[in-house]
């Protein structure tokens, strides 16, 4: 059975007591800012995702690297990340004839923020729990600065009572999707360790243009037109919502796949932990919804919706560093009465066949649809995972980072998976935020597709 966490809430600190020591901007070296502002392409995938992403990697104490050194060898490398990440320092625009967003690489610059806590970091609890207070150590708006010249990127350095401290980091999610953020911050280990890029980043988003004229060549249930729907998974929500984590260990993850294998019949999906995991969330956030002796509820259509890295997907292919949001979503379709009676393997091949239908040709036509038609990914749940990302195998001249996660919002149709922090790296880590009733169905079909 996943362990749930719920009961951690009330031991949370409400108030990490956090002082902004400094704030300013930092800018791209004088050679780079020599150079005429430009504007920066942003293709159909990128557009969608105009909000902020916050990060925080929390770092044990290390003797020879104390936060106030590593503060400093942080702005200095950042300001040589942004010679060759450039649209940092840029500030996003609309372009009033088009209605398309670019970023002006007009070298405005970047935050950079030093602040401290009265707490030690182990004072801070158990740091898998979505504790909303570590808001306060990340920084996304700039207060000396007007709304419409907000950098989008944000960098802050907290350093607590122990000599441990913590990374916070904001960008909106234009400037990167997961995986090239995880190069940016190997390519910044480098930096801090006076060494070449480990992957000098390719900012050529017109890679991801629609086509001319654009061609939609297949249905897109996973997307919406704005004009069809007022919300979207990506919005926060006002209503209470209850936190859960459940763990799901290597061998319980081992168990679901063999149970999958069971009655998988397609040769061409393979039953991976993120599939198995991706199954396990859609059965029971589908049947969270279903009320008692409400059989018409059953009868409803399920979407479940995921990010598939299209990198290795296109002909030709995208280069590893590419810097954009080369990531589409893919889904699955079914009745609620499907997700209670099937045998767990075929909810997992539907989950399956979300990523092997995103070939060359489908993933042109979803990006031309966008062209065309401006709409968004639109399902009942998004699992978002964070589980593989590599954030906390970052090797920093003063270690790896004790643990790594983003600030958690209230979004109820967002699902997290987050790795282990206990070392079981094939572990994961099931963050769900529903309502009272909803949580308790959900957990009662968590542990009955585990038994």
């Amino acid at each position: 059975m996943g362990a749930s966490y719920q009961e951690c809430s009330s031991l949370l600190l409400q108030n990490l007591k956090v002082t902004i020591k400094e704030s300013y901007l930092i800018f791209p070296s004088e050679e780079t800012l020599t150079h005429e502002s430009k504007s920066m392409f942003l293709s159909n995938v990128d557009q969608i995702l105009n909000f902020d992403v916050q990060t925080v990697h929390f770092f044990r104490p290390n003797k020879d690297f104390p936060p106030e050194i590593v503060s400093e060898m942080l702005r200095m490398a950042l300001v040589r990340a942004m010679d060759v990440y450039e649209f940092l320092a840029g500030r996003l625009r609309l372009n009033p004839s088009s209605g398309r967003l670019n970023i002006d690489c007009n070298g405005a610059g970047a935050g950079f923020v030093t602040a401290e806590s009265e707490y030690t970091l182990e004072e801070l609890g158990d740091l898998v729990y979505p504790n909303p207070a570590f808001a306060e150590l990340v920084t996304s708006q700039l207060q000396s600065l007007p709304k419409d010249d907000q950098p989008l990127f944000a960098f802050q350095v907290t350093s607590f009572k122990c000599g441990g401290f913590a990374m916070g980091i904001s960008t909106n999610h234009t400037t990167f999707d997961g995986l090239s953020f995880k190069t940016f911050l190997d390519n910044l280990a480098s930096l801090l360790s006076e060494e070449p890029l480990s992957t000098p980043p390719c900012n050529d988003r017109t890679l991801l243009k629609a086509r001319t004229p654009p061609r939609v060549t297949f249905p897109h249930h996973e997307l919406v037109q704005l004009q069809d729907s007022d919300t979207t998974v990506f919005e926060a929500t006002s209503e209470h919502l209850d936190f859960n984590i459940f763990k799901l260990s290597s061998q319980q993850i081992s168990r679901l796949k063999e149970k999958a294998s069971e009655s998988v019949s397609s040769v061409c999906v393979r039953v991976t932990g993120f599939n198995v995991v991706t199954a396990l969330v859609w059965r029971c956030k589908a049947l969270s919804l279903v009320e008692e002796e409400e059989v018409d509820d059953l009868e409803k259509e399920s979407t479940i919706l995921y990010a598939v890295d299209i990198r290795g997907r296109l002909d030709p292919q995208l280069p590893s560093s590419y810097t954009g949001n080369a990531v589409l979503t893919a889904y699955g379709k079914a009745k609620r009465k499907a997700l209670f009676e099937e045998p767990f393997g075929t909810i997992v091949e539907m989950v399956g066949e979300g990523a092997n239908r995103i070939t060359d040709e489908y993933a042109r036509s979803a990006i031309d649809w966008g062209e065309m038609y401006k709409g968004f990914p639109h399902g009942d749940v998004l699992v978002s995972s964070w589980w593989k990302l590599g954030f906390a195998e970052v090797e920093y001249p003063w270690g790896k980072p004790k643990y790594c996660c983003p600030v958690v919002y209230h979004r109820k149709d967002i699902v997290l998976l987050f790795p282990d922090i206990d070392g079981d790296s094939k572990g994961v880590y099931v963050l769900a935020a529903l309502p009272s009733k909803e949580m308790t169905k959900f957990q009662k079909w968590f542990e009955d597709t585990l038994c």
